[in-house]
């Protein structure tokens, strides 16, 4: 499925099987998220993707074949891709273990052809080995949604124990079931009128639900803000005691309005999470079997991308949609 150019549709097209290149490997798709980045992306709200693009950046999938000085994984192994595809290794933050600020770093779905298609290449390096048991479908919200939450929610502080969620969806499903289990509790903010959101954070352990117009039944340690939308952000404030932290958890966000200094004051802490490392998806994809957490998705076939688009953006998806083509199914 293909992006020619911002605002326009995806369309299917054939092309030639994509070749692995030095370090890289062959991949036969057996699924992959639909992320808001990747909304974002097809909506021209992040600047300059390569264009035309095949978006898709929460892939699982089977090795097929090795290109030159790639051997880390077999064919057969299974794997899975994230939004990091490649970064320098020679810059200040890439040598300081913060190579997810690199400068030079490139992106799945982004900078490169992601998993919107039935094959891809990726570079072994950033890709990270998966059990061959789970269900593709089920793991792939994991590699961002999941990896992001975990960020964000490392980001809120360890001794966050009320944690305050701005956007229920495929990050927030996640990140809600490890603080649960991590003994925090969990106030759940939603769209205005979005009662089957504020059911599904109940379901999952949420201690309260409500709308993101409304004030939590008490004040909360941390916020992160799933959620594109910069009035969110006075509104946590609000919400945080004196030194509570507000996490900013998306790659795109529309204005922060003007707030008055007092919302600031009390060495609160407004903060931003920009992509992962791979040490986040090492660290993630352990702990999750161990919650254990368990993803709510919608399986689309690949065809209709579109549709699974359009959808995230009416705020339809409960958890998180996720593309399978027909050759996986």
């Amino acid at each position: 499925m293909l992006l020619q150019a911002a605002g326009r549709p995806l369309v299917a097209v054939d092309v030639r099987d994509p070749v692995p290149g030095p370090h890289q490997v062959l991949l036969r798709v057996l699924a992959c998220g639909v992320c808001r980045t990747d909304l974002h992306v097809a909506d021209g709200e992040l600047a300059k993707p390569k264009l035309p693009l095949v978006l898709g950046h929460e892939i699982v999938a089977e090795v097929v074949a090795n290109g030159p000085q790639a051997g880390r994984f077999a064919a057969g192994d299974r794997v899975g891709v994230p939004w990091l595809a490649w970064t320098c290794g020679e810059c200040t933050h890439c040598r300081a273990g913060r190579e997810n600020l690199c400068a030079r770093a490139r992106f799945t779905g982004y900078d490169v052809d992601g998993g919107y298609a039935e094959l891809t290449v990726a570079d072994e390096r950033y890709c990270f080995a998966l059990p061959g048991t789970d269900a593709p479908a089920e793991t792939a919200p994991l590699l961002c949604a999941g990896l992001i939450g975990y960020r964000s929610l490392r980001a809120a502080g360890a001794d966050a124990e009320r944690l305050g969620i701005y956007g229920f969806g495929a990050a927030a499903h996640i990140v809600a079931q490890v603080a649960r289990a991590e003994g925090r509790r969990v106030f759940a903010f939603t769209r205005p009128g979005d009662d089957e959101a504020a059911r599904f954070a109940i379901e999952l352990g949420a201690a309260w639900a409500g709308s993101s117009a409304a004030a939590p039944p008490e004040p909360l340690d941390a916020a992160i803000v799933f959620a594109p939308v910069g009035a969110l952000v006075p509104a946590a404030l609000r919400a945080v005691e004196p030194g509570g932290t507000v996490v900013c958890a998306g790659i795109h966000m529309s204005d922060i309005p003007a707030f008055p200094y007092d919302l600031l004051w009390g060495e609160r802490v407004v903060r931003s999470v920009a992509n992962l490392t791979r040490k986040d998806g090492e660290e993630f994809l352990a702990l999750a079997p161990r919650v254990p957490v368990r993803t709510s998705v919608e399986p689309v076939p690949l065809e209709r991308a579109g549709e699974a688009l359009d959808r995230l953006r009416a705020g339809q998806v409960r958890g998180a949609a996720v593309l399978v083509p027909a050759a996986a199914s």
